[in-house]
C-alpha cells in the first residue's frame, strides 16, 4: 500500500512556467530584444536556466556568458518568484484528499532549495508538505534517487511505499531507482518528449486521477 506521495514541483505540482518566461523575456527586454512566446519557454520549463536560456538566447552551459546570464535570470526570478505561478489544476483537491485519507505528501524537486521554500510558501503549501528536498539538499540532483530517497526517509515512509509524481523522463528514471511506485502527468512540461516513452508505472492526464492510484 502507499503511504506517502512525493512530488516533483515545476511542471507537476504546480504551473511556474509563467513567472519563470517572464524573467527570461524580462531580460530580453533589457537588451532590445522582442519576448519569447511562453509556449516556446514553457515546454523546457522542467530544465531550468539551462534550458530557459537555452530558449531565450540560444546559449548552454558551455558559452561563456552563460554563467553571469544564469545569475541574472536567477535574481530577476527571485524577486517575481510567485506572480503568476499556482498548483495545476485539481492539486489543492488532490491534496485535500491526501490528507483526509491520511497519506503524508511532500516535494522533491531540482529546484534550489532557497527557491522552492519561499515558493511554497507563497503558494501556501510549506507547512503543509512532509518535505521540502531541493536540487542542493543532497549530493546528487534527479535522476540520481538521492533526493527521493531523503525525501522518504525525511516523511518517515519506507521507498516501497511512496508514489513519486513528475513530468520529466529524469523523474521517473530517479523514482524507479529509488524504488517508488512512478506516476508521470501528461499535463506537465515534458520537455518535448512522451510520458508513455518513460516506462512509469502509471500515466495520468490530471492531478485528481493519482488519487485513485494511491489509496
Amino acid at each position: 500500500m502507499i503511504g506517502a506521495v512525493l512530488f516533483d514541483l515545476d511542471g507537476t505540482f504546480a504551473d511556474t512556467a509563467p513567472d519563470l518566461g517572464a524573467a527570461v523575456n524580462r531580460m530580453r527586454a533589457d537588451r532590445g530584444l522582442s519576448p519569447v512566446p511562453l509556449s516556446e519557454t514553457r515546454r523546457v520549463t522542467s530544465l531550468g536556466a539551462r534550458g530557459l536560456l537555452g530558449a531565450g538566447f540560444g546559449i548552454g552551459p558551455d558559452h561563456p556568458d552563460y554563467p553571469a546570464m544564469r545569475e541574472e535570470f536567477l535574481d530577476l526570478y527571485r524577486r517575481n518568484l510567485c506572480i503568476h505561478s499556482t498548483p495545476f489544476p485539481g492539486m489543492a483537491e488532490l491534496v485535500d484528499r491526501l490528507e483526509a485519507a491520511g497519506l503524508c505528501w511532500g516535494i522533491v524537486t531540482n529546484k534550489s532549495e532557497q527557491l522552492a521554500l519561499p515558493l511554497l510558501l507563497q503558494l501556501g503549501y510549506a507547512e503543509r508538505a512532509g518535505c521540502l528536498i531541493g536540487g542542493d539538499t543532497t549530493a546528487h540532483m534527479k535522476p540520481h534517487p538521492a533526493p527521493l530517497l531523503a525525501g522518504a526517509a525525511a516523511i518517515g515512509v519506507p521507498p516501497s511505499r511512496c508514489a513519486y509524481v513528475g513530468d520529466d523522463e529524469r523523474d521517473i528514471i530517479a523514482g524507479r531507482a529509488a524504488g517508488m511506485t512512478t506516476i508521470a502527468v501528461r499535463f506537465g512540461y515534458l520537455n518535448g518528449s512522451k510520458p508513455e516513452d518513460w516506462g512509469a508505472d502509471h500515466v495520468v492526464d490530471t492531478a485528481l486521477d493519482i488519487f485513485g492510484l494511491v489509496t
